[in-house]
């Protein structure tokens, strides 16, 4: 019964370091604290399995692993989550960006298109743009962007 309990305790371990190491490799799969309770077991395993399975200390031991791994974990993240734009575009959030005409804005309508990043908006402006020009939002208005152009020596009159 002790190799078997020993192999167990092993198995444990070698399964908590997989993880970290998955987690070390891929950064954000959130296994640090799975990984953390599950060393710690393996180790307690090992060295006291009587206090793993015949008394409360066992899973003690394991929660608080766990409780620290988490509050290990969280500055962890922050550091290394990339820092990025929200994953959904509003016309509002484009305002101050740049893009270039693709189809001619016209006063008064919604015909005029700008890509801006990767995306094509509807344009509105006060005077007419032809495309090709680049233009900066200077606001969202619903499913369209306010544009002038970039260079107002550039734009026709």
């Amino acid at each position: 019964m002790e190799v078997f309990g020993l192999a167990i305790g092993l198995f444990l371990i070698i399964l908590g370091l997989v993880l970290l190491g998955i987690e070390l490799a891929h950064p954000g799969v959130f296994l640090l604290i799975p990984a953390t309770a599950i060393l710690v077991a393996g180790v307690i395993y090992i060295f006291a399995p009587d206090i793993l399975l015949d008394t409360i200390w066992g899973p003690v031991a394991i929660t608080v692993a766990a409780f620290a791994a988490a509050f290990a974990t969280i500055p962890y993240y922050q550091r290394i989550a990339p820092i990025h734009r929200p994953m959904s575009t509003t016309s509002g959030s484009l305002q101050g960006e740049t893009g270039l005409v693709v189809s001619d804005v016209i006063p008064d309508t919604l015909r005029g298109k700008v890509r801006i990043r990767s995306e094509i908006w509807s344009a509105q402006s006060e005077r007419p743009i032809p495309s090709g020009t680049k233009v900066r939002v200077v606001r969202g208005e619903g499913v369209s962007v306010w544009v002038v152009p970039e260079s107002p020596a550039a734009a026709p009159t």
